[in-house]
């Protein structure tokens, strides 16, 4: 398997399946995220410093109109625990057409994204850095995206800790409540039992239908898209002979 697993802040959910409060999904019960602390480079606390107040969203239990965020009214994807941001970066480069926003709570990946950012030129990215359940719950409206990112989050291997899996049906029905109807969401790991896992949960989800047709010979998993990178530990994991699976699925009519 590849080293890499979406972010250092270790995405999870923590007893996903279980506490809800009002009919609410809370952070007590499914948290994307364990936060680590991590060693910053100079130059990450120095772009960390001088860009989220240009580029950064504060969290805020109140929805924001992402439109005037951006200053235009365009399509709007958001991907959960961007890591260190490359493949973020790339893809909001090569669809320039589309807004972007990145939810991270790792302060070096968030620094990170922030010097690329500012090195690319990027004006259609911005940064949440702040847990993605409450961000999703609270801030982005029923209904507004266009699209949902969520690329090698943490596989938990060891089955005492699958609870702790971000890809999860409380997770999942939430982020579909917020995608548009033909919205998608386009998740991707190397660890092929969590494949099977997320296959299951996104098929489970009434709201959500597979892109790719699901046969035995073929379980439903989708061929890369050409927006997704592959990232160095991709590259080095293709190579040993490590498999890689993308899923695709989009919001349908309830």
């Amino acid at each position: 398997m590849t080293e890499h697993h979406s972010s250092p802040a270790e995405q999870a959910g923590q007893d996903a399946g279980a506490e809800q409060t009002s009919g609410r999904l809370t952070s007590q019960s499914i948290r994307s995220f364990v936060l680590r602390q991590g060693r910053m480079s100079d130059a990450q606390h120095r772009y960390l410093d001088e860009m989220m107040p240009r580029v950064g969203l504060e969290y805020r239990p109140a929805p924001v109109d992402l439109n005037q965020v951006f200053g235009r009214e365009a399509p709007h994807i958001v991907e959960i625990g961007f890591g260190m941001g490359q493949a973020t970066a790339q893809i909001a480069q090569v669809r320039p057409g589309d807004d972007f926003v990145g939810i991270e709570v790792h302060a070096p990946g968030v620094g990170g994204l922030c010097k690329l950012i500012q090195e690319g030129d990027i004006p259609n990215l911005r940064i949440v850095q702040h847990d993605a359940v409450e961000v999703l719950r609270d801030m982005i409206p029923e209904g507004s995206l266009a699209g949902v990112h969520i690329y090698f989050p943490d596989p938990w291997p060891k089955k005492r800790h699958h609870k702790r899996r971000l890809v999860q049906s409380p997770f999942v029905a939430l982020i579909a409540s917020r995608l548009q109807p033909g919205g998608y969401l386009h998740c991707a790991t190397d660890w092929e039992e969590y494949a099977q896992q997320m296959l299951e949960v996104l098929s489970a989800e009434p709201l959500l239908a597979n892109t790719v047709e699901s046969t035995e010979a073929a379980p439903g998993y989708a061929p890369k898209p050409d927006y997704r990178p592959l990232t160095k530990f991709e590259n080095r994991g293709l190579k040993l002979g490590h498999g890689v699976w993308d899923l695709v699925f989009r919001k349908v009519a309830p």
